[in-house]
């Protein structure tokens, strides 16, 4: 049976934590950084768990987990 392939773009984005939660990047934050409050730029750093119903639509792009 061959291998399954990893969705690249999910390899990118996302990471599979050692309890089986997905992890990723707050949104928001590519461009239009004037507009936005400094409350909100500050609140989006760093990473989110995705919600059960999202990770598991993740999980699926990445068979084997993402290194």
């Amino acid at each position: 049976m061959p291998k399954m392939k990893t969705k690249a773009s999910a390899k990118k984005r996302f990471k599979i934590t050692g309890t089986g939660k997905v992890v990723a990047a707050q949104a928001g934050k590519q461009h239009g950084m004037i507009k936005r409050s400094n409350k909100f730029i500050r609140d989006q750093r760093g990473t989110q768990v995705l919600s059960e119903p999202d990770a598991r639509i993740v999980k699926k792009f990445l068979p084997y987990g993402a290194k």
